[in-house]
C-alpha cells in the first residue's frame, strides 16, 4: 500500500455548523458537494483540501453514518504545532479533551477533541 488512509469521513447531524466548525479551526475551506448514494438518498459532503497524492475526507451529512465519539479516531494534520489548532477549538463551539501531548520524539505530538456534532477527533504534528 502507499499509504494506510484513503479517505475518511466524518457525520454530522448539522452539516453547516459542523463543515464552519472544521473550516474556522483547521482555516480552510471545504468544497461542498451533493452525491446521490445507492437507495437514492442523498449524501452532503464538505472535502477537505489536500495536494494529491494524499489523503483526503469529508464532513458528511446524509448514509448511514451517525455522529459520536464512540467509534475510531482519526488524526488530522495539524502541522506545524497542534497548540494553535487546539485553541480554535472551544471558540467555535468544541471541547478540547487532551491537550497537546508528546506521543515521542520520532511521532510527535498529539491532541484530541470533540467536534461541534460531539465526535472524537485527533490532531497529530511532528512537532
Amino acid at each position: 500500500m502507499k499509504q494506510v488512509i484513503d479517505w475518511f469521513e466524518i457525520p454530522a447531524a448539522d452539516f453547516d455548523r459542523a463543515a464552519t466548525f472544521y473550516e474556522n479551526v483547521f482555516a480552510v475551506n471545504l468544497r461542498r458537494e451533493k452525491m446521490t448514494i445507492g437507495d437514492g438518498s442523498s449524501l452532503t459532503l464538505g472535502i477537505f483540501p489536500c495536494e494529491c497524492p494524499g489523503t483526503s475526507g469529508a464532513v458528511c451529512k446524509g448514509g448511514p453514518l451517525t455522529p459520536g465519539g464512540d467509534g475510531t479516531l482519526i488524526y488530522l494534520a495539524a502541522e506545524p504545532d497542534v497548540a494553535p489548532v487546539l485553541a480554535r477549538v472551544a471558540a467555535n463551539g468544541g471541547r478540547v479533551v487532551l491537550d497537546k501531548t508528546l506521543v515521542s520524539e520520532a511521532i510527535g505530538y498529539i491532541g484530541i477533541f470533540l467536534d461541534t456534532e460531539g465526535n472524537r477527533v485527533g490532531v497529530h504534528a511532528a512537532c
